[in-house]
This record gives C-alpha cells, structure tokens and sequence, in this order.
C-alpha cells in the first residue's frame, strides 16, 4: 500500500473521530438533560444500561468478523455510559479492598471508570456503608467457580435492606508479579490464601524452593514484592499497574475458567429487561422432605432454577437451623415467578426476595 493511501486513510479516520467526538458530546447533553428531568432520582438504572450493551454486543456480531468484536464494542459504551452517567450523578461505590484487588476490577467492570470507587477493609462494612448512605451501593463477591460460596456475604443478605441490583461474573486470571526480572530470582511469593490455593500447581511446577506466604489480600502481597528484593506476589494486571510491577507470568492458575461472581447492592430497583435473575432466601420446616416440598412452586410454574445454597441461620436462636439461597430465571414481575414467589410465602416460616436484575451475558 502505497504512502500516499495510507495518507487518504488516515484522513478518512480524522473525520470518523471528528464524527464520533460530535456525537459525543450530543449524547452527553441528552445525558444532561434526562438528569434534570429526573429531579433527584437514581441515575444509575441497571435494566437501561443492560439494555445498551446487549444492543451494542447483537449489532456488532451482526456486523460480520471484520467489524470490531462485540466485546471491545460493549467495553467502548460501558466507558460511554460512565462518563454520561457521571455528568446526572456522582456515583460511591464501596468494595473489599485495598485498591487494586478484583473486587475493584468488579466495580470497573460494572460501573465503568467514572465512579468514585470507595475501598473498604471488610465485607461488613461494604455493605454497611451502602445501608447508611455514605456510598449508594456497594460491590460484593458471593461466589467463585473454585472454592465455592463467600459465607460472609451470604450471611449479610439475610439481614440487609439493600436490594440486589446487578451481578458481574469475573473472569480471575492470576498472574505473578515482581521487581525481578526473572523467575530465577523469585525466593517467596506472597499472595492471598485462595490465590495460592489457585496457583498451586502452577508454582509447583516453576517455583518449587520458593516460600509460599499467605497475607490479607492480593494487592497487599503486591505492596510487599514492591518493597522486598527477591519477593513476587500473585494478583491481577491491576495490581501490577498500581504497584508498578512487572509480570513475570500471565494466567498461572490452575483452573482456565476460574471466575468469581460479584452482586452490586443499593437502593435501585430494576426493571424487567426480558433476560432477568431474581434471588431469594429462604427457610423450611425441620422435618423430612421439607425442603423438597418448598422447592415445588417453583417447577410447577415452570420457574428455572438456576442455583441453590444452603447456609447455617445467621440468628441462632431462630427456629430453623438451615437457610437456602436460590437464583431462577426471570423478574419477580414475570407472571411465572410472581405466582412461584407467591406459593413460596405460603410454605415457607422464612422468605426475603434479594432482589431482581439483569443476568449476565449478551
């Protein structure tokens, strides 16, 4: 290809961005302007914003394989909707930090950049700081593909007044960071129990002799191989941007498809969108085919179930001993689901709806 196309090309992609800023900017003036007409209320609507993306995601693989992929697409207006979401609101989000954990790349992966993302040093005070105000929602995990279900977080949607909002799958790729240049340098590896539980074949295999040290959190590990000649950590590329380290290897956990599953809890009630999850707990009656019988409203309504937890009574003086967290398909203002949530109030001595909200997925 010639100098000179290159050149009309280039032009040609100066014009398309003049385009695009244009288009911006009027997109964020009707931001703008939807925030004025709501005098006060959330702008943050999770059933909208879902809508966009699995919008954008259809017409970009409708578009052939020489468009741009549904999910660089779907990244480009997630970054679009937080910047125009910023200009009706400041958005708090809370999260178990410290920073540069991937509880962290959760809240960017929902919310976009433009959040003030507030780090928390619990799971408790998250969502306590959701429930008093001082963020409107809060960013918890719940579940990972590997070491299952986050108790804390369990125990903390029995009793809470936040709603389920949203849920974020992310995908958790580990990798090996340090000042080190190579592997051969590496004399001890810090790095949060479950990751080193994650990695363990991985470190067997290329770091036999060095010293495995568990500590609070990924991004402390990190902080700690900044600080200690001979040190690595193992955590996310987050940490490693933050920390200004180097990575020494990508993807060294054990299992490809390891992914934890957040939910994002405020004060925001969704709308239908069509693709919805809705999640309860509840209790049933000690006795033999108890639970069984409970869980029959939601076949007999053609409900899906797509998850179910059980989890010992927050409150020990309760009279059940067990409680059952489930997920099925649809909004609790879909017909099926209404007429299954209803049954279920009738069976069960304990039921809390933990809210309704877009699934994952395009």
């Amino acid at each position: 290809m010639s100098e000179r196309e290159i050149g009309r090309l280039r032009l040609e992609i100066d014009a398309a961005d003049a385009q695009l800023l244009e288009l911006l900017q009027r997109r964020a003036a009707l931001a703008r302007r939807v925030g004025e007409l709501k005098a006060g209320a959330p702008a943050y609507r999770p059933e909208r914003e879902s809508e966009i993306l699995r919008r954008v995601a259809a017409r970009s693989d409708a578009a052939g394989p020489r468009a741009l992929p549904a999910e660089s697409a779907v990244g480009v207006f997630r970054e679009i909707i937080s910047a125009c979401r910023a200009l009706e609101q400041e958005i708090r989000v809370a999260f178990l930090g410290p920073r540069g954990t991937f509880s962290e790349q959760a809240v960017r992966q929902h919310f976009g950049q433009r959040v003030e993302a507030q780090p928390v040093a619990t799971i408790d005070e998250a969502f306590r700081s959701a429930e008093s105000g001082a963020a409107q929602f809060a960013v918890a995990p719940v579940e990972n593909s590997t070491d299952g279900a986050v108790g804390r977080t369990l125990d903390l949607l029995v009793t809470t007044s936040l709603k389920i909002c949203g849920e974020v799958d992310l995908r958790v790729r580990q990798n090996l960071l340090s000042e080190t240049r190579s592997l051969k340098g590496v004399r001890k590896v810090y790095s949060h129990a479950q990751s080193l539980a994650q990695c363990n074949g991985w470190l067997g295999q290329h770091l036999p002799m060095a010293e495995r040290i568990p500590v609070g959190s990924n991004a402390e590990a990190a902080r700690r191989a900044r600080r200690e000649k001979g040190a690595a950590a193992i955590a996310g590329e987050a940490a490693a941007d933050l920390y200004r380290l180097r990575v020494l290897a990508h993807g060294i956990e054990d299992s490809p498809n390891n992914t934890t599953r957040f939910l994002v809890l405020g004060r925001v009630e969704s709308a239908p969108t069509g693709r919805d999850r809705t999640s309860l707990v509840m209790s049933a009656e000690n006795k033999p085919g108890a639970v069984h019988a409970l869980l029959t409203p939601i076949a007999a309504n053609g409900v899906s179930m797509t998850r179910i937890e059980s989890r010992p009574a927050v409150a020990r003086a309760s009279r059940w001993e067990y409680v059952f967290f489930v997920d099925v398909e649809g909004h609790q203002a879909d017909t099926r689901v209404a007429a299954a949530i209803a049954e279920l109030k009738s069976r069960a001595p304990f039921l809390k709806v933990l809210g309704s909200y877009p699934a994952t997925g395009w």
